[in-house]
């Protein structure tokens, strides 16, 4: 029997998916079991979720009352995303940050100058998109922060130096110290069917120095040692067009479109647009504007592609990238 999941209960795993706190864990799983439809197709769904949120009640009550232990690393979204920046030493990872953002990360000739994550701002036309360097993964350099960084991204970029022998391998090892440890760099975002403790993150490879001559060597080298799915896109970071390009594939990676707003009797803002999945409504933009708003909402106008210019529309309304819209 099918489970007819509906897009309130999607939009809640989508947000315990990127839950960074055993608190945020309980509140989204809650919210969950409240939103799954009870009939028999989901009984296995339900018992799952009651024994996740048991597992993050478990996880919270020790959080709370544990002694801190070790290095944690949080860093609230900002923007219309964030995206997790990964790879093995020398990949290029801070040569990238620092390209294309105001950052100033350490960049050096030698491996693991990025001691810890290092959170920026990538400016995208008129969006802006939160970019976290990290350290290097091997296989004796991964901790556990590192991995929460990764799970509870939006989406990562995973580099590859195109100049040194060394990047298959290296990146072989990447791969399989965050499978090792139910996390999976992927086409797509989402948890793996059956296992809500497997995480897949959509990422984009890019292959740094991927103007030299045997870059795409390496990377089909890479291709022969593990199968992947990722098509490589080849830059040089000292290139401006290839830098354009970069920060074009980085905010396509959130599948998400710009929404102005403006208020009743007032001049549309055009100076900061909201942002929502692609194929969002207008309740998916008044969840994002404030939880309130979201319920108390009747209707909205619209200006733009989904509509004629200030069409009355109710909240399950499509709509589409640069669109205006007045909440009633």
């Amino acid at each position: 029997m099918p489970a007819n999941l509906t897009p309130q209960y999607h939009k809640a795993e989508e947000e315990f998916r990127r839950a960074q706190s055993a608190q945020e864990q309980v509140d989204c799983l809650q919210r969950m079991l409240q939103l799954i439809p009870k009939h028999k197709g989901t009984e296995r769904m339900q018992g799952d979720l009651k024994h996740r949120l048991k597992e993050a009640r478990d996880a919270l009550q020790t959080e709370k009352s544990a002694p801190k232990k070790g290095v944690s690393y949080r860093y609230p979204r900002q923007g219309a995303g964030q995206i997790v920046i990964v790879g093995g030493p020398n990949s290029g990872k801070s040569r990238l940050v620092q390209e294309l953002t105001n950052a100033e990360p350490e960049v050096a000739d030698y491996p693991f100058s990025t001691r810890e994550p290092l959170p920026a701002i990538m400016e995208w036309e008129d969006v802006r998109v939160q970019l976290i360097d990290t350290p290097p993964i091997t296989i004796s350099n991964l901790e556990p922060y590192q991995i929460n960084l990764v799970r509870t991204a939006d989406a990562a970029v995973l580099c590859f130096d195109g100049s040194s022998d060394d990047s298959p391998e290296a990146t072989v090892e990447l791969l399989q110290q965050l499978e090792q440890r139910k996390t999976v760099l992927a086409s797509q975002s989402g948890f793996v069917e059956d296992d809500f403790s497997r995480i897949q993150i959509k990422t984009l490879f890019v292959v740094t120095r991927g103007k030299n001559a045997e870059a795409r060597m390496r990377v089909e080298f890479l291709r022969e040692m593990r199968d992947h799915p990722f098509e490589p896109l080849y830059v040089d970071l000292e290139n401006e067009a290839d830098q354009e390009e970069l920060r074009t594939q980085i905010f396509q990676l959130l599948d998400c479109i710009r929404i102005y707003t403006k208020a009743p009797g007032k001049p549309a803002d055009y100076s900061s647009p909201f942002t929502i999945p692609r194929g969002g409504s207008v309740e998916d933009l008044a969840y994002v504007i404030h939880r309130e708003l979201f319920d108390s909402m009747k209707f909205a106008k619209v200006w733009g592609e989904s509509a004629h210019d200030g069409q009355t529309v109710g909240r399950d309304h499509q709509l589409c990238d640069k669109d205006l819209v007045e909440l009633h």
